[in-house]
């Protein structure tokens, strides 16, 4: 009884961070790569079964595996991520009326790129030859 109840509670939480994740996509200030990693770890240790269908996503698969097996991103991603960064917290910094959340969101922008530029990046076709070998 108490392995289902487990298994259901990581089942849940990993679909809603799923769709977090999907959100994130298309809402600014909304991370989408900390949710699906959580909804990954989440099915690993719930559901074998969503676990694979999440790292074979054709989307979110090969970022997944990537920080998985690398704890890195490829050059894409780092340059979409710090495209969209920029273009949402300009946006918001636009937006907000008082100062002090201005100062504020240029703060939490500033150490997220800080932080999110310091990640490894690894080659793609280095990354593809690699899982073909696998295989």
């Amino acid at each position: 009884m108490k392995n289902i109840i487990k298994q259901a509670i990581l089942l849940s939480v990993g679909w809603l961070c799923v769709v977090l994740g999907v959100l994130g996509i298309f809402l600014p200030l909304l991370p989408t790569t900390p949710f699906l990693l959580l909804a990954s770890a989440c099915f690993m240790r719930g559901s074998p079964r969503l676990s694979h269908w999440l790292h074979q996503h054709p989307h979110f698969g090969p970022v997944l595996q990537n920080w998985h097996d690398n704890r890195a991103v490829s050059k894409t991603v780092k340059r979409r991520a710090n495209i969209t960064i920029v273009l949402s917290f300009s946006l918001s910094i636009y937006l907000v009326p008082l100062l002090w959340h201005k100062v504020m969101l240029m703060g939490m922008a500033t150490l997220l790129l800080v932080w999110f530029n310091r990640l490894p990046v690894v080659d793609n076709s280095l990354f593809s030859n690699a899982s073909v070998g696998n295989k």
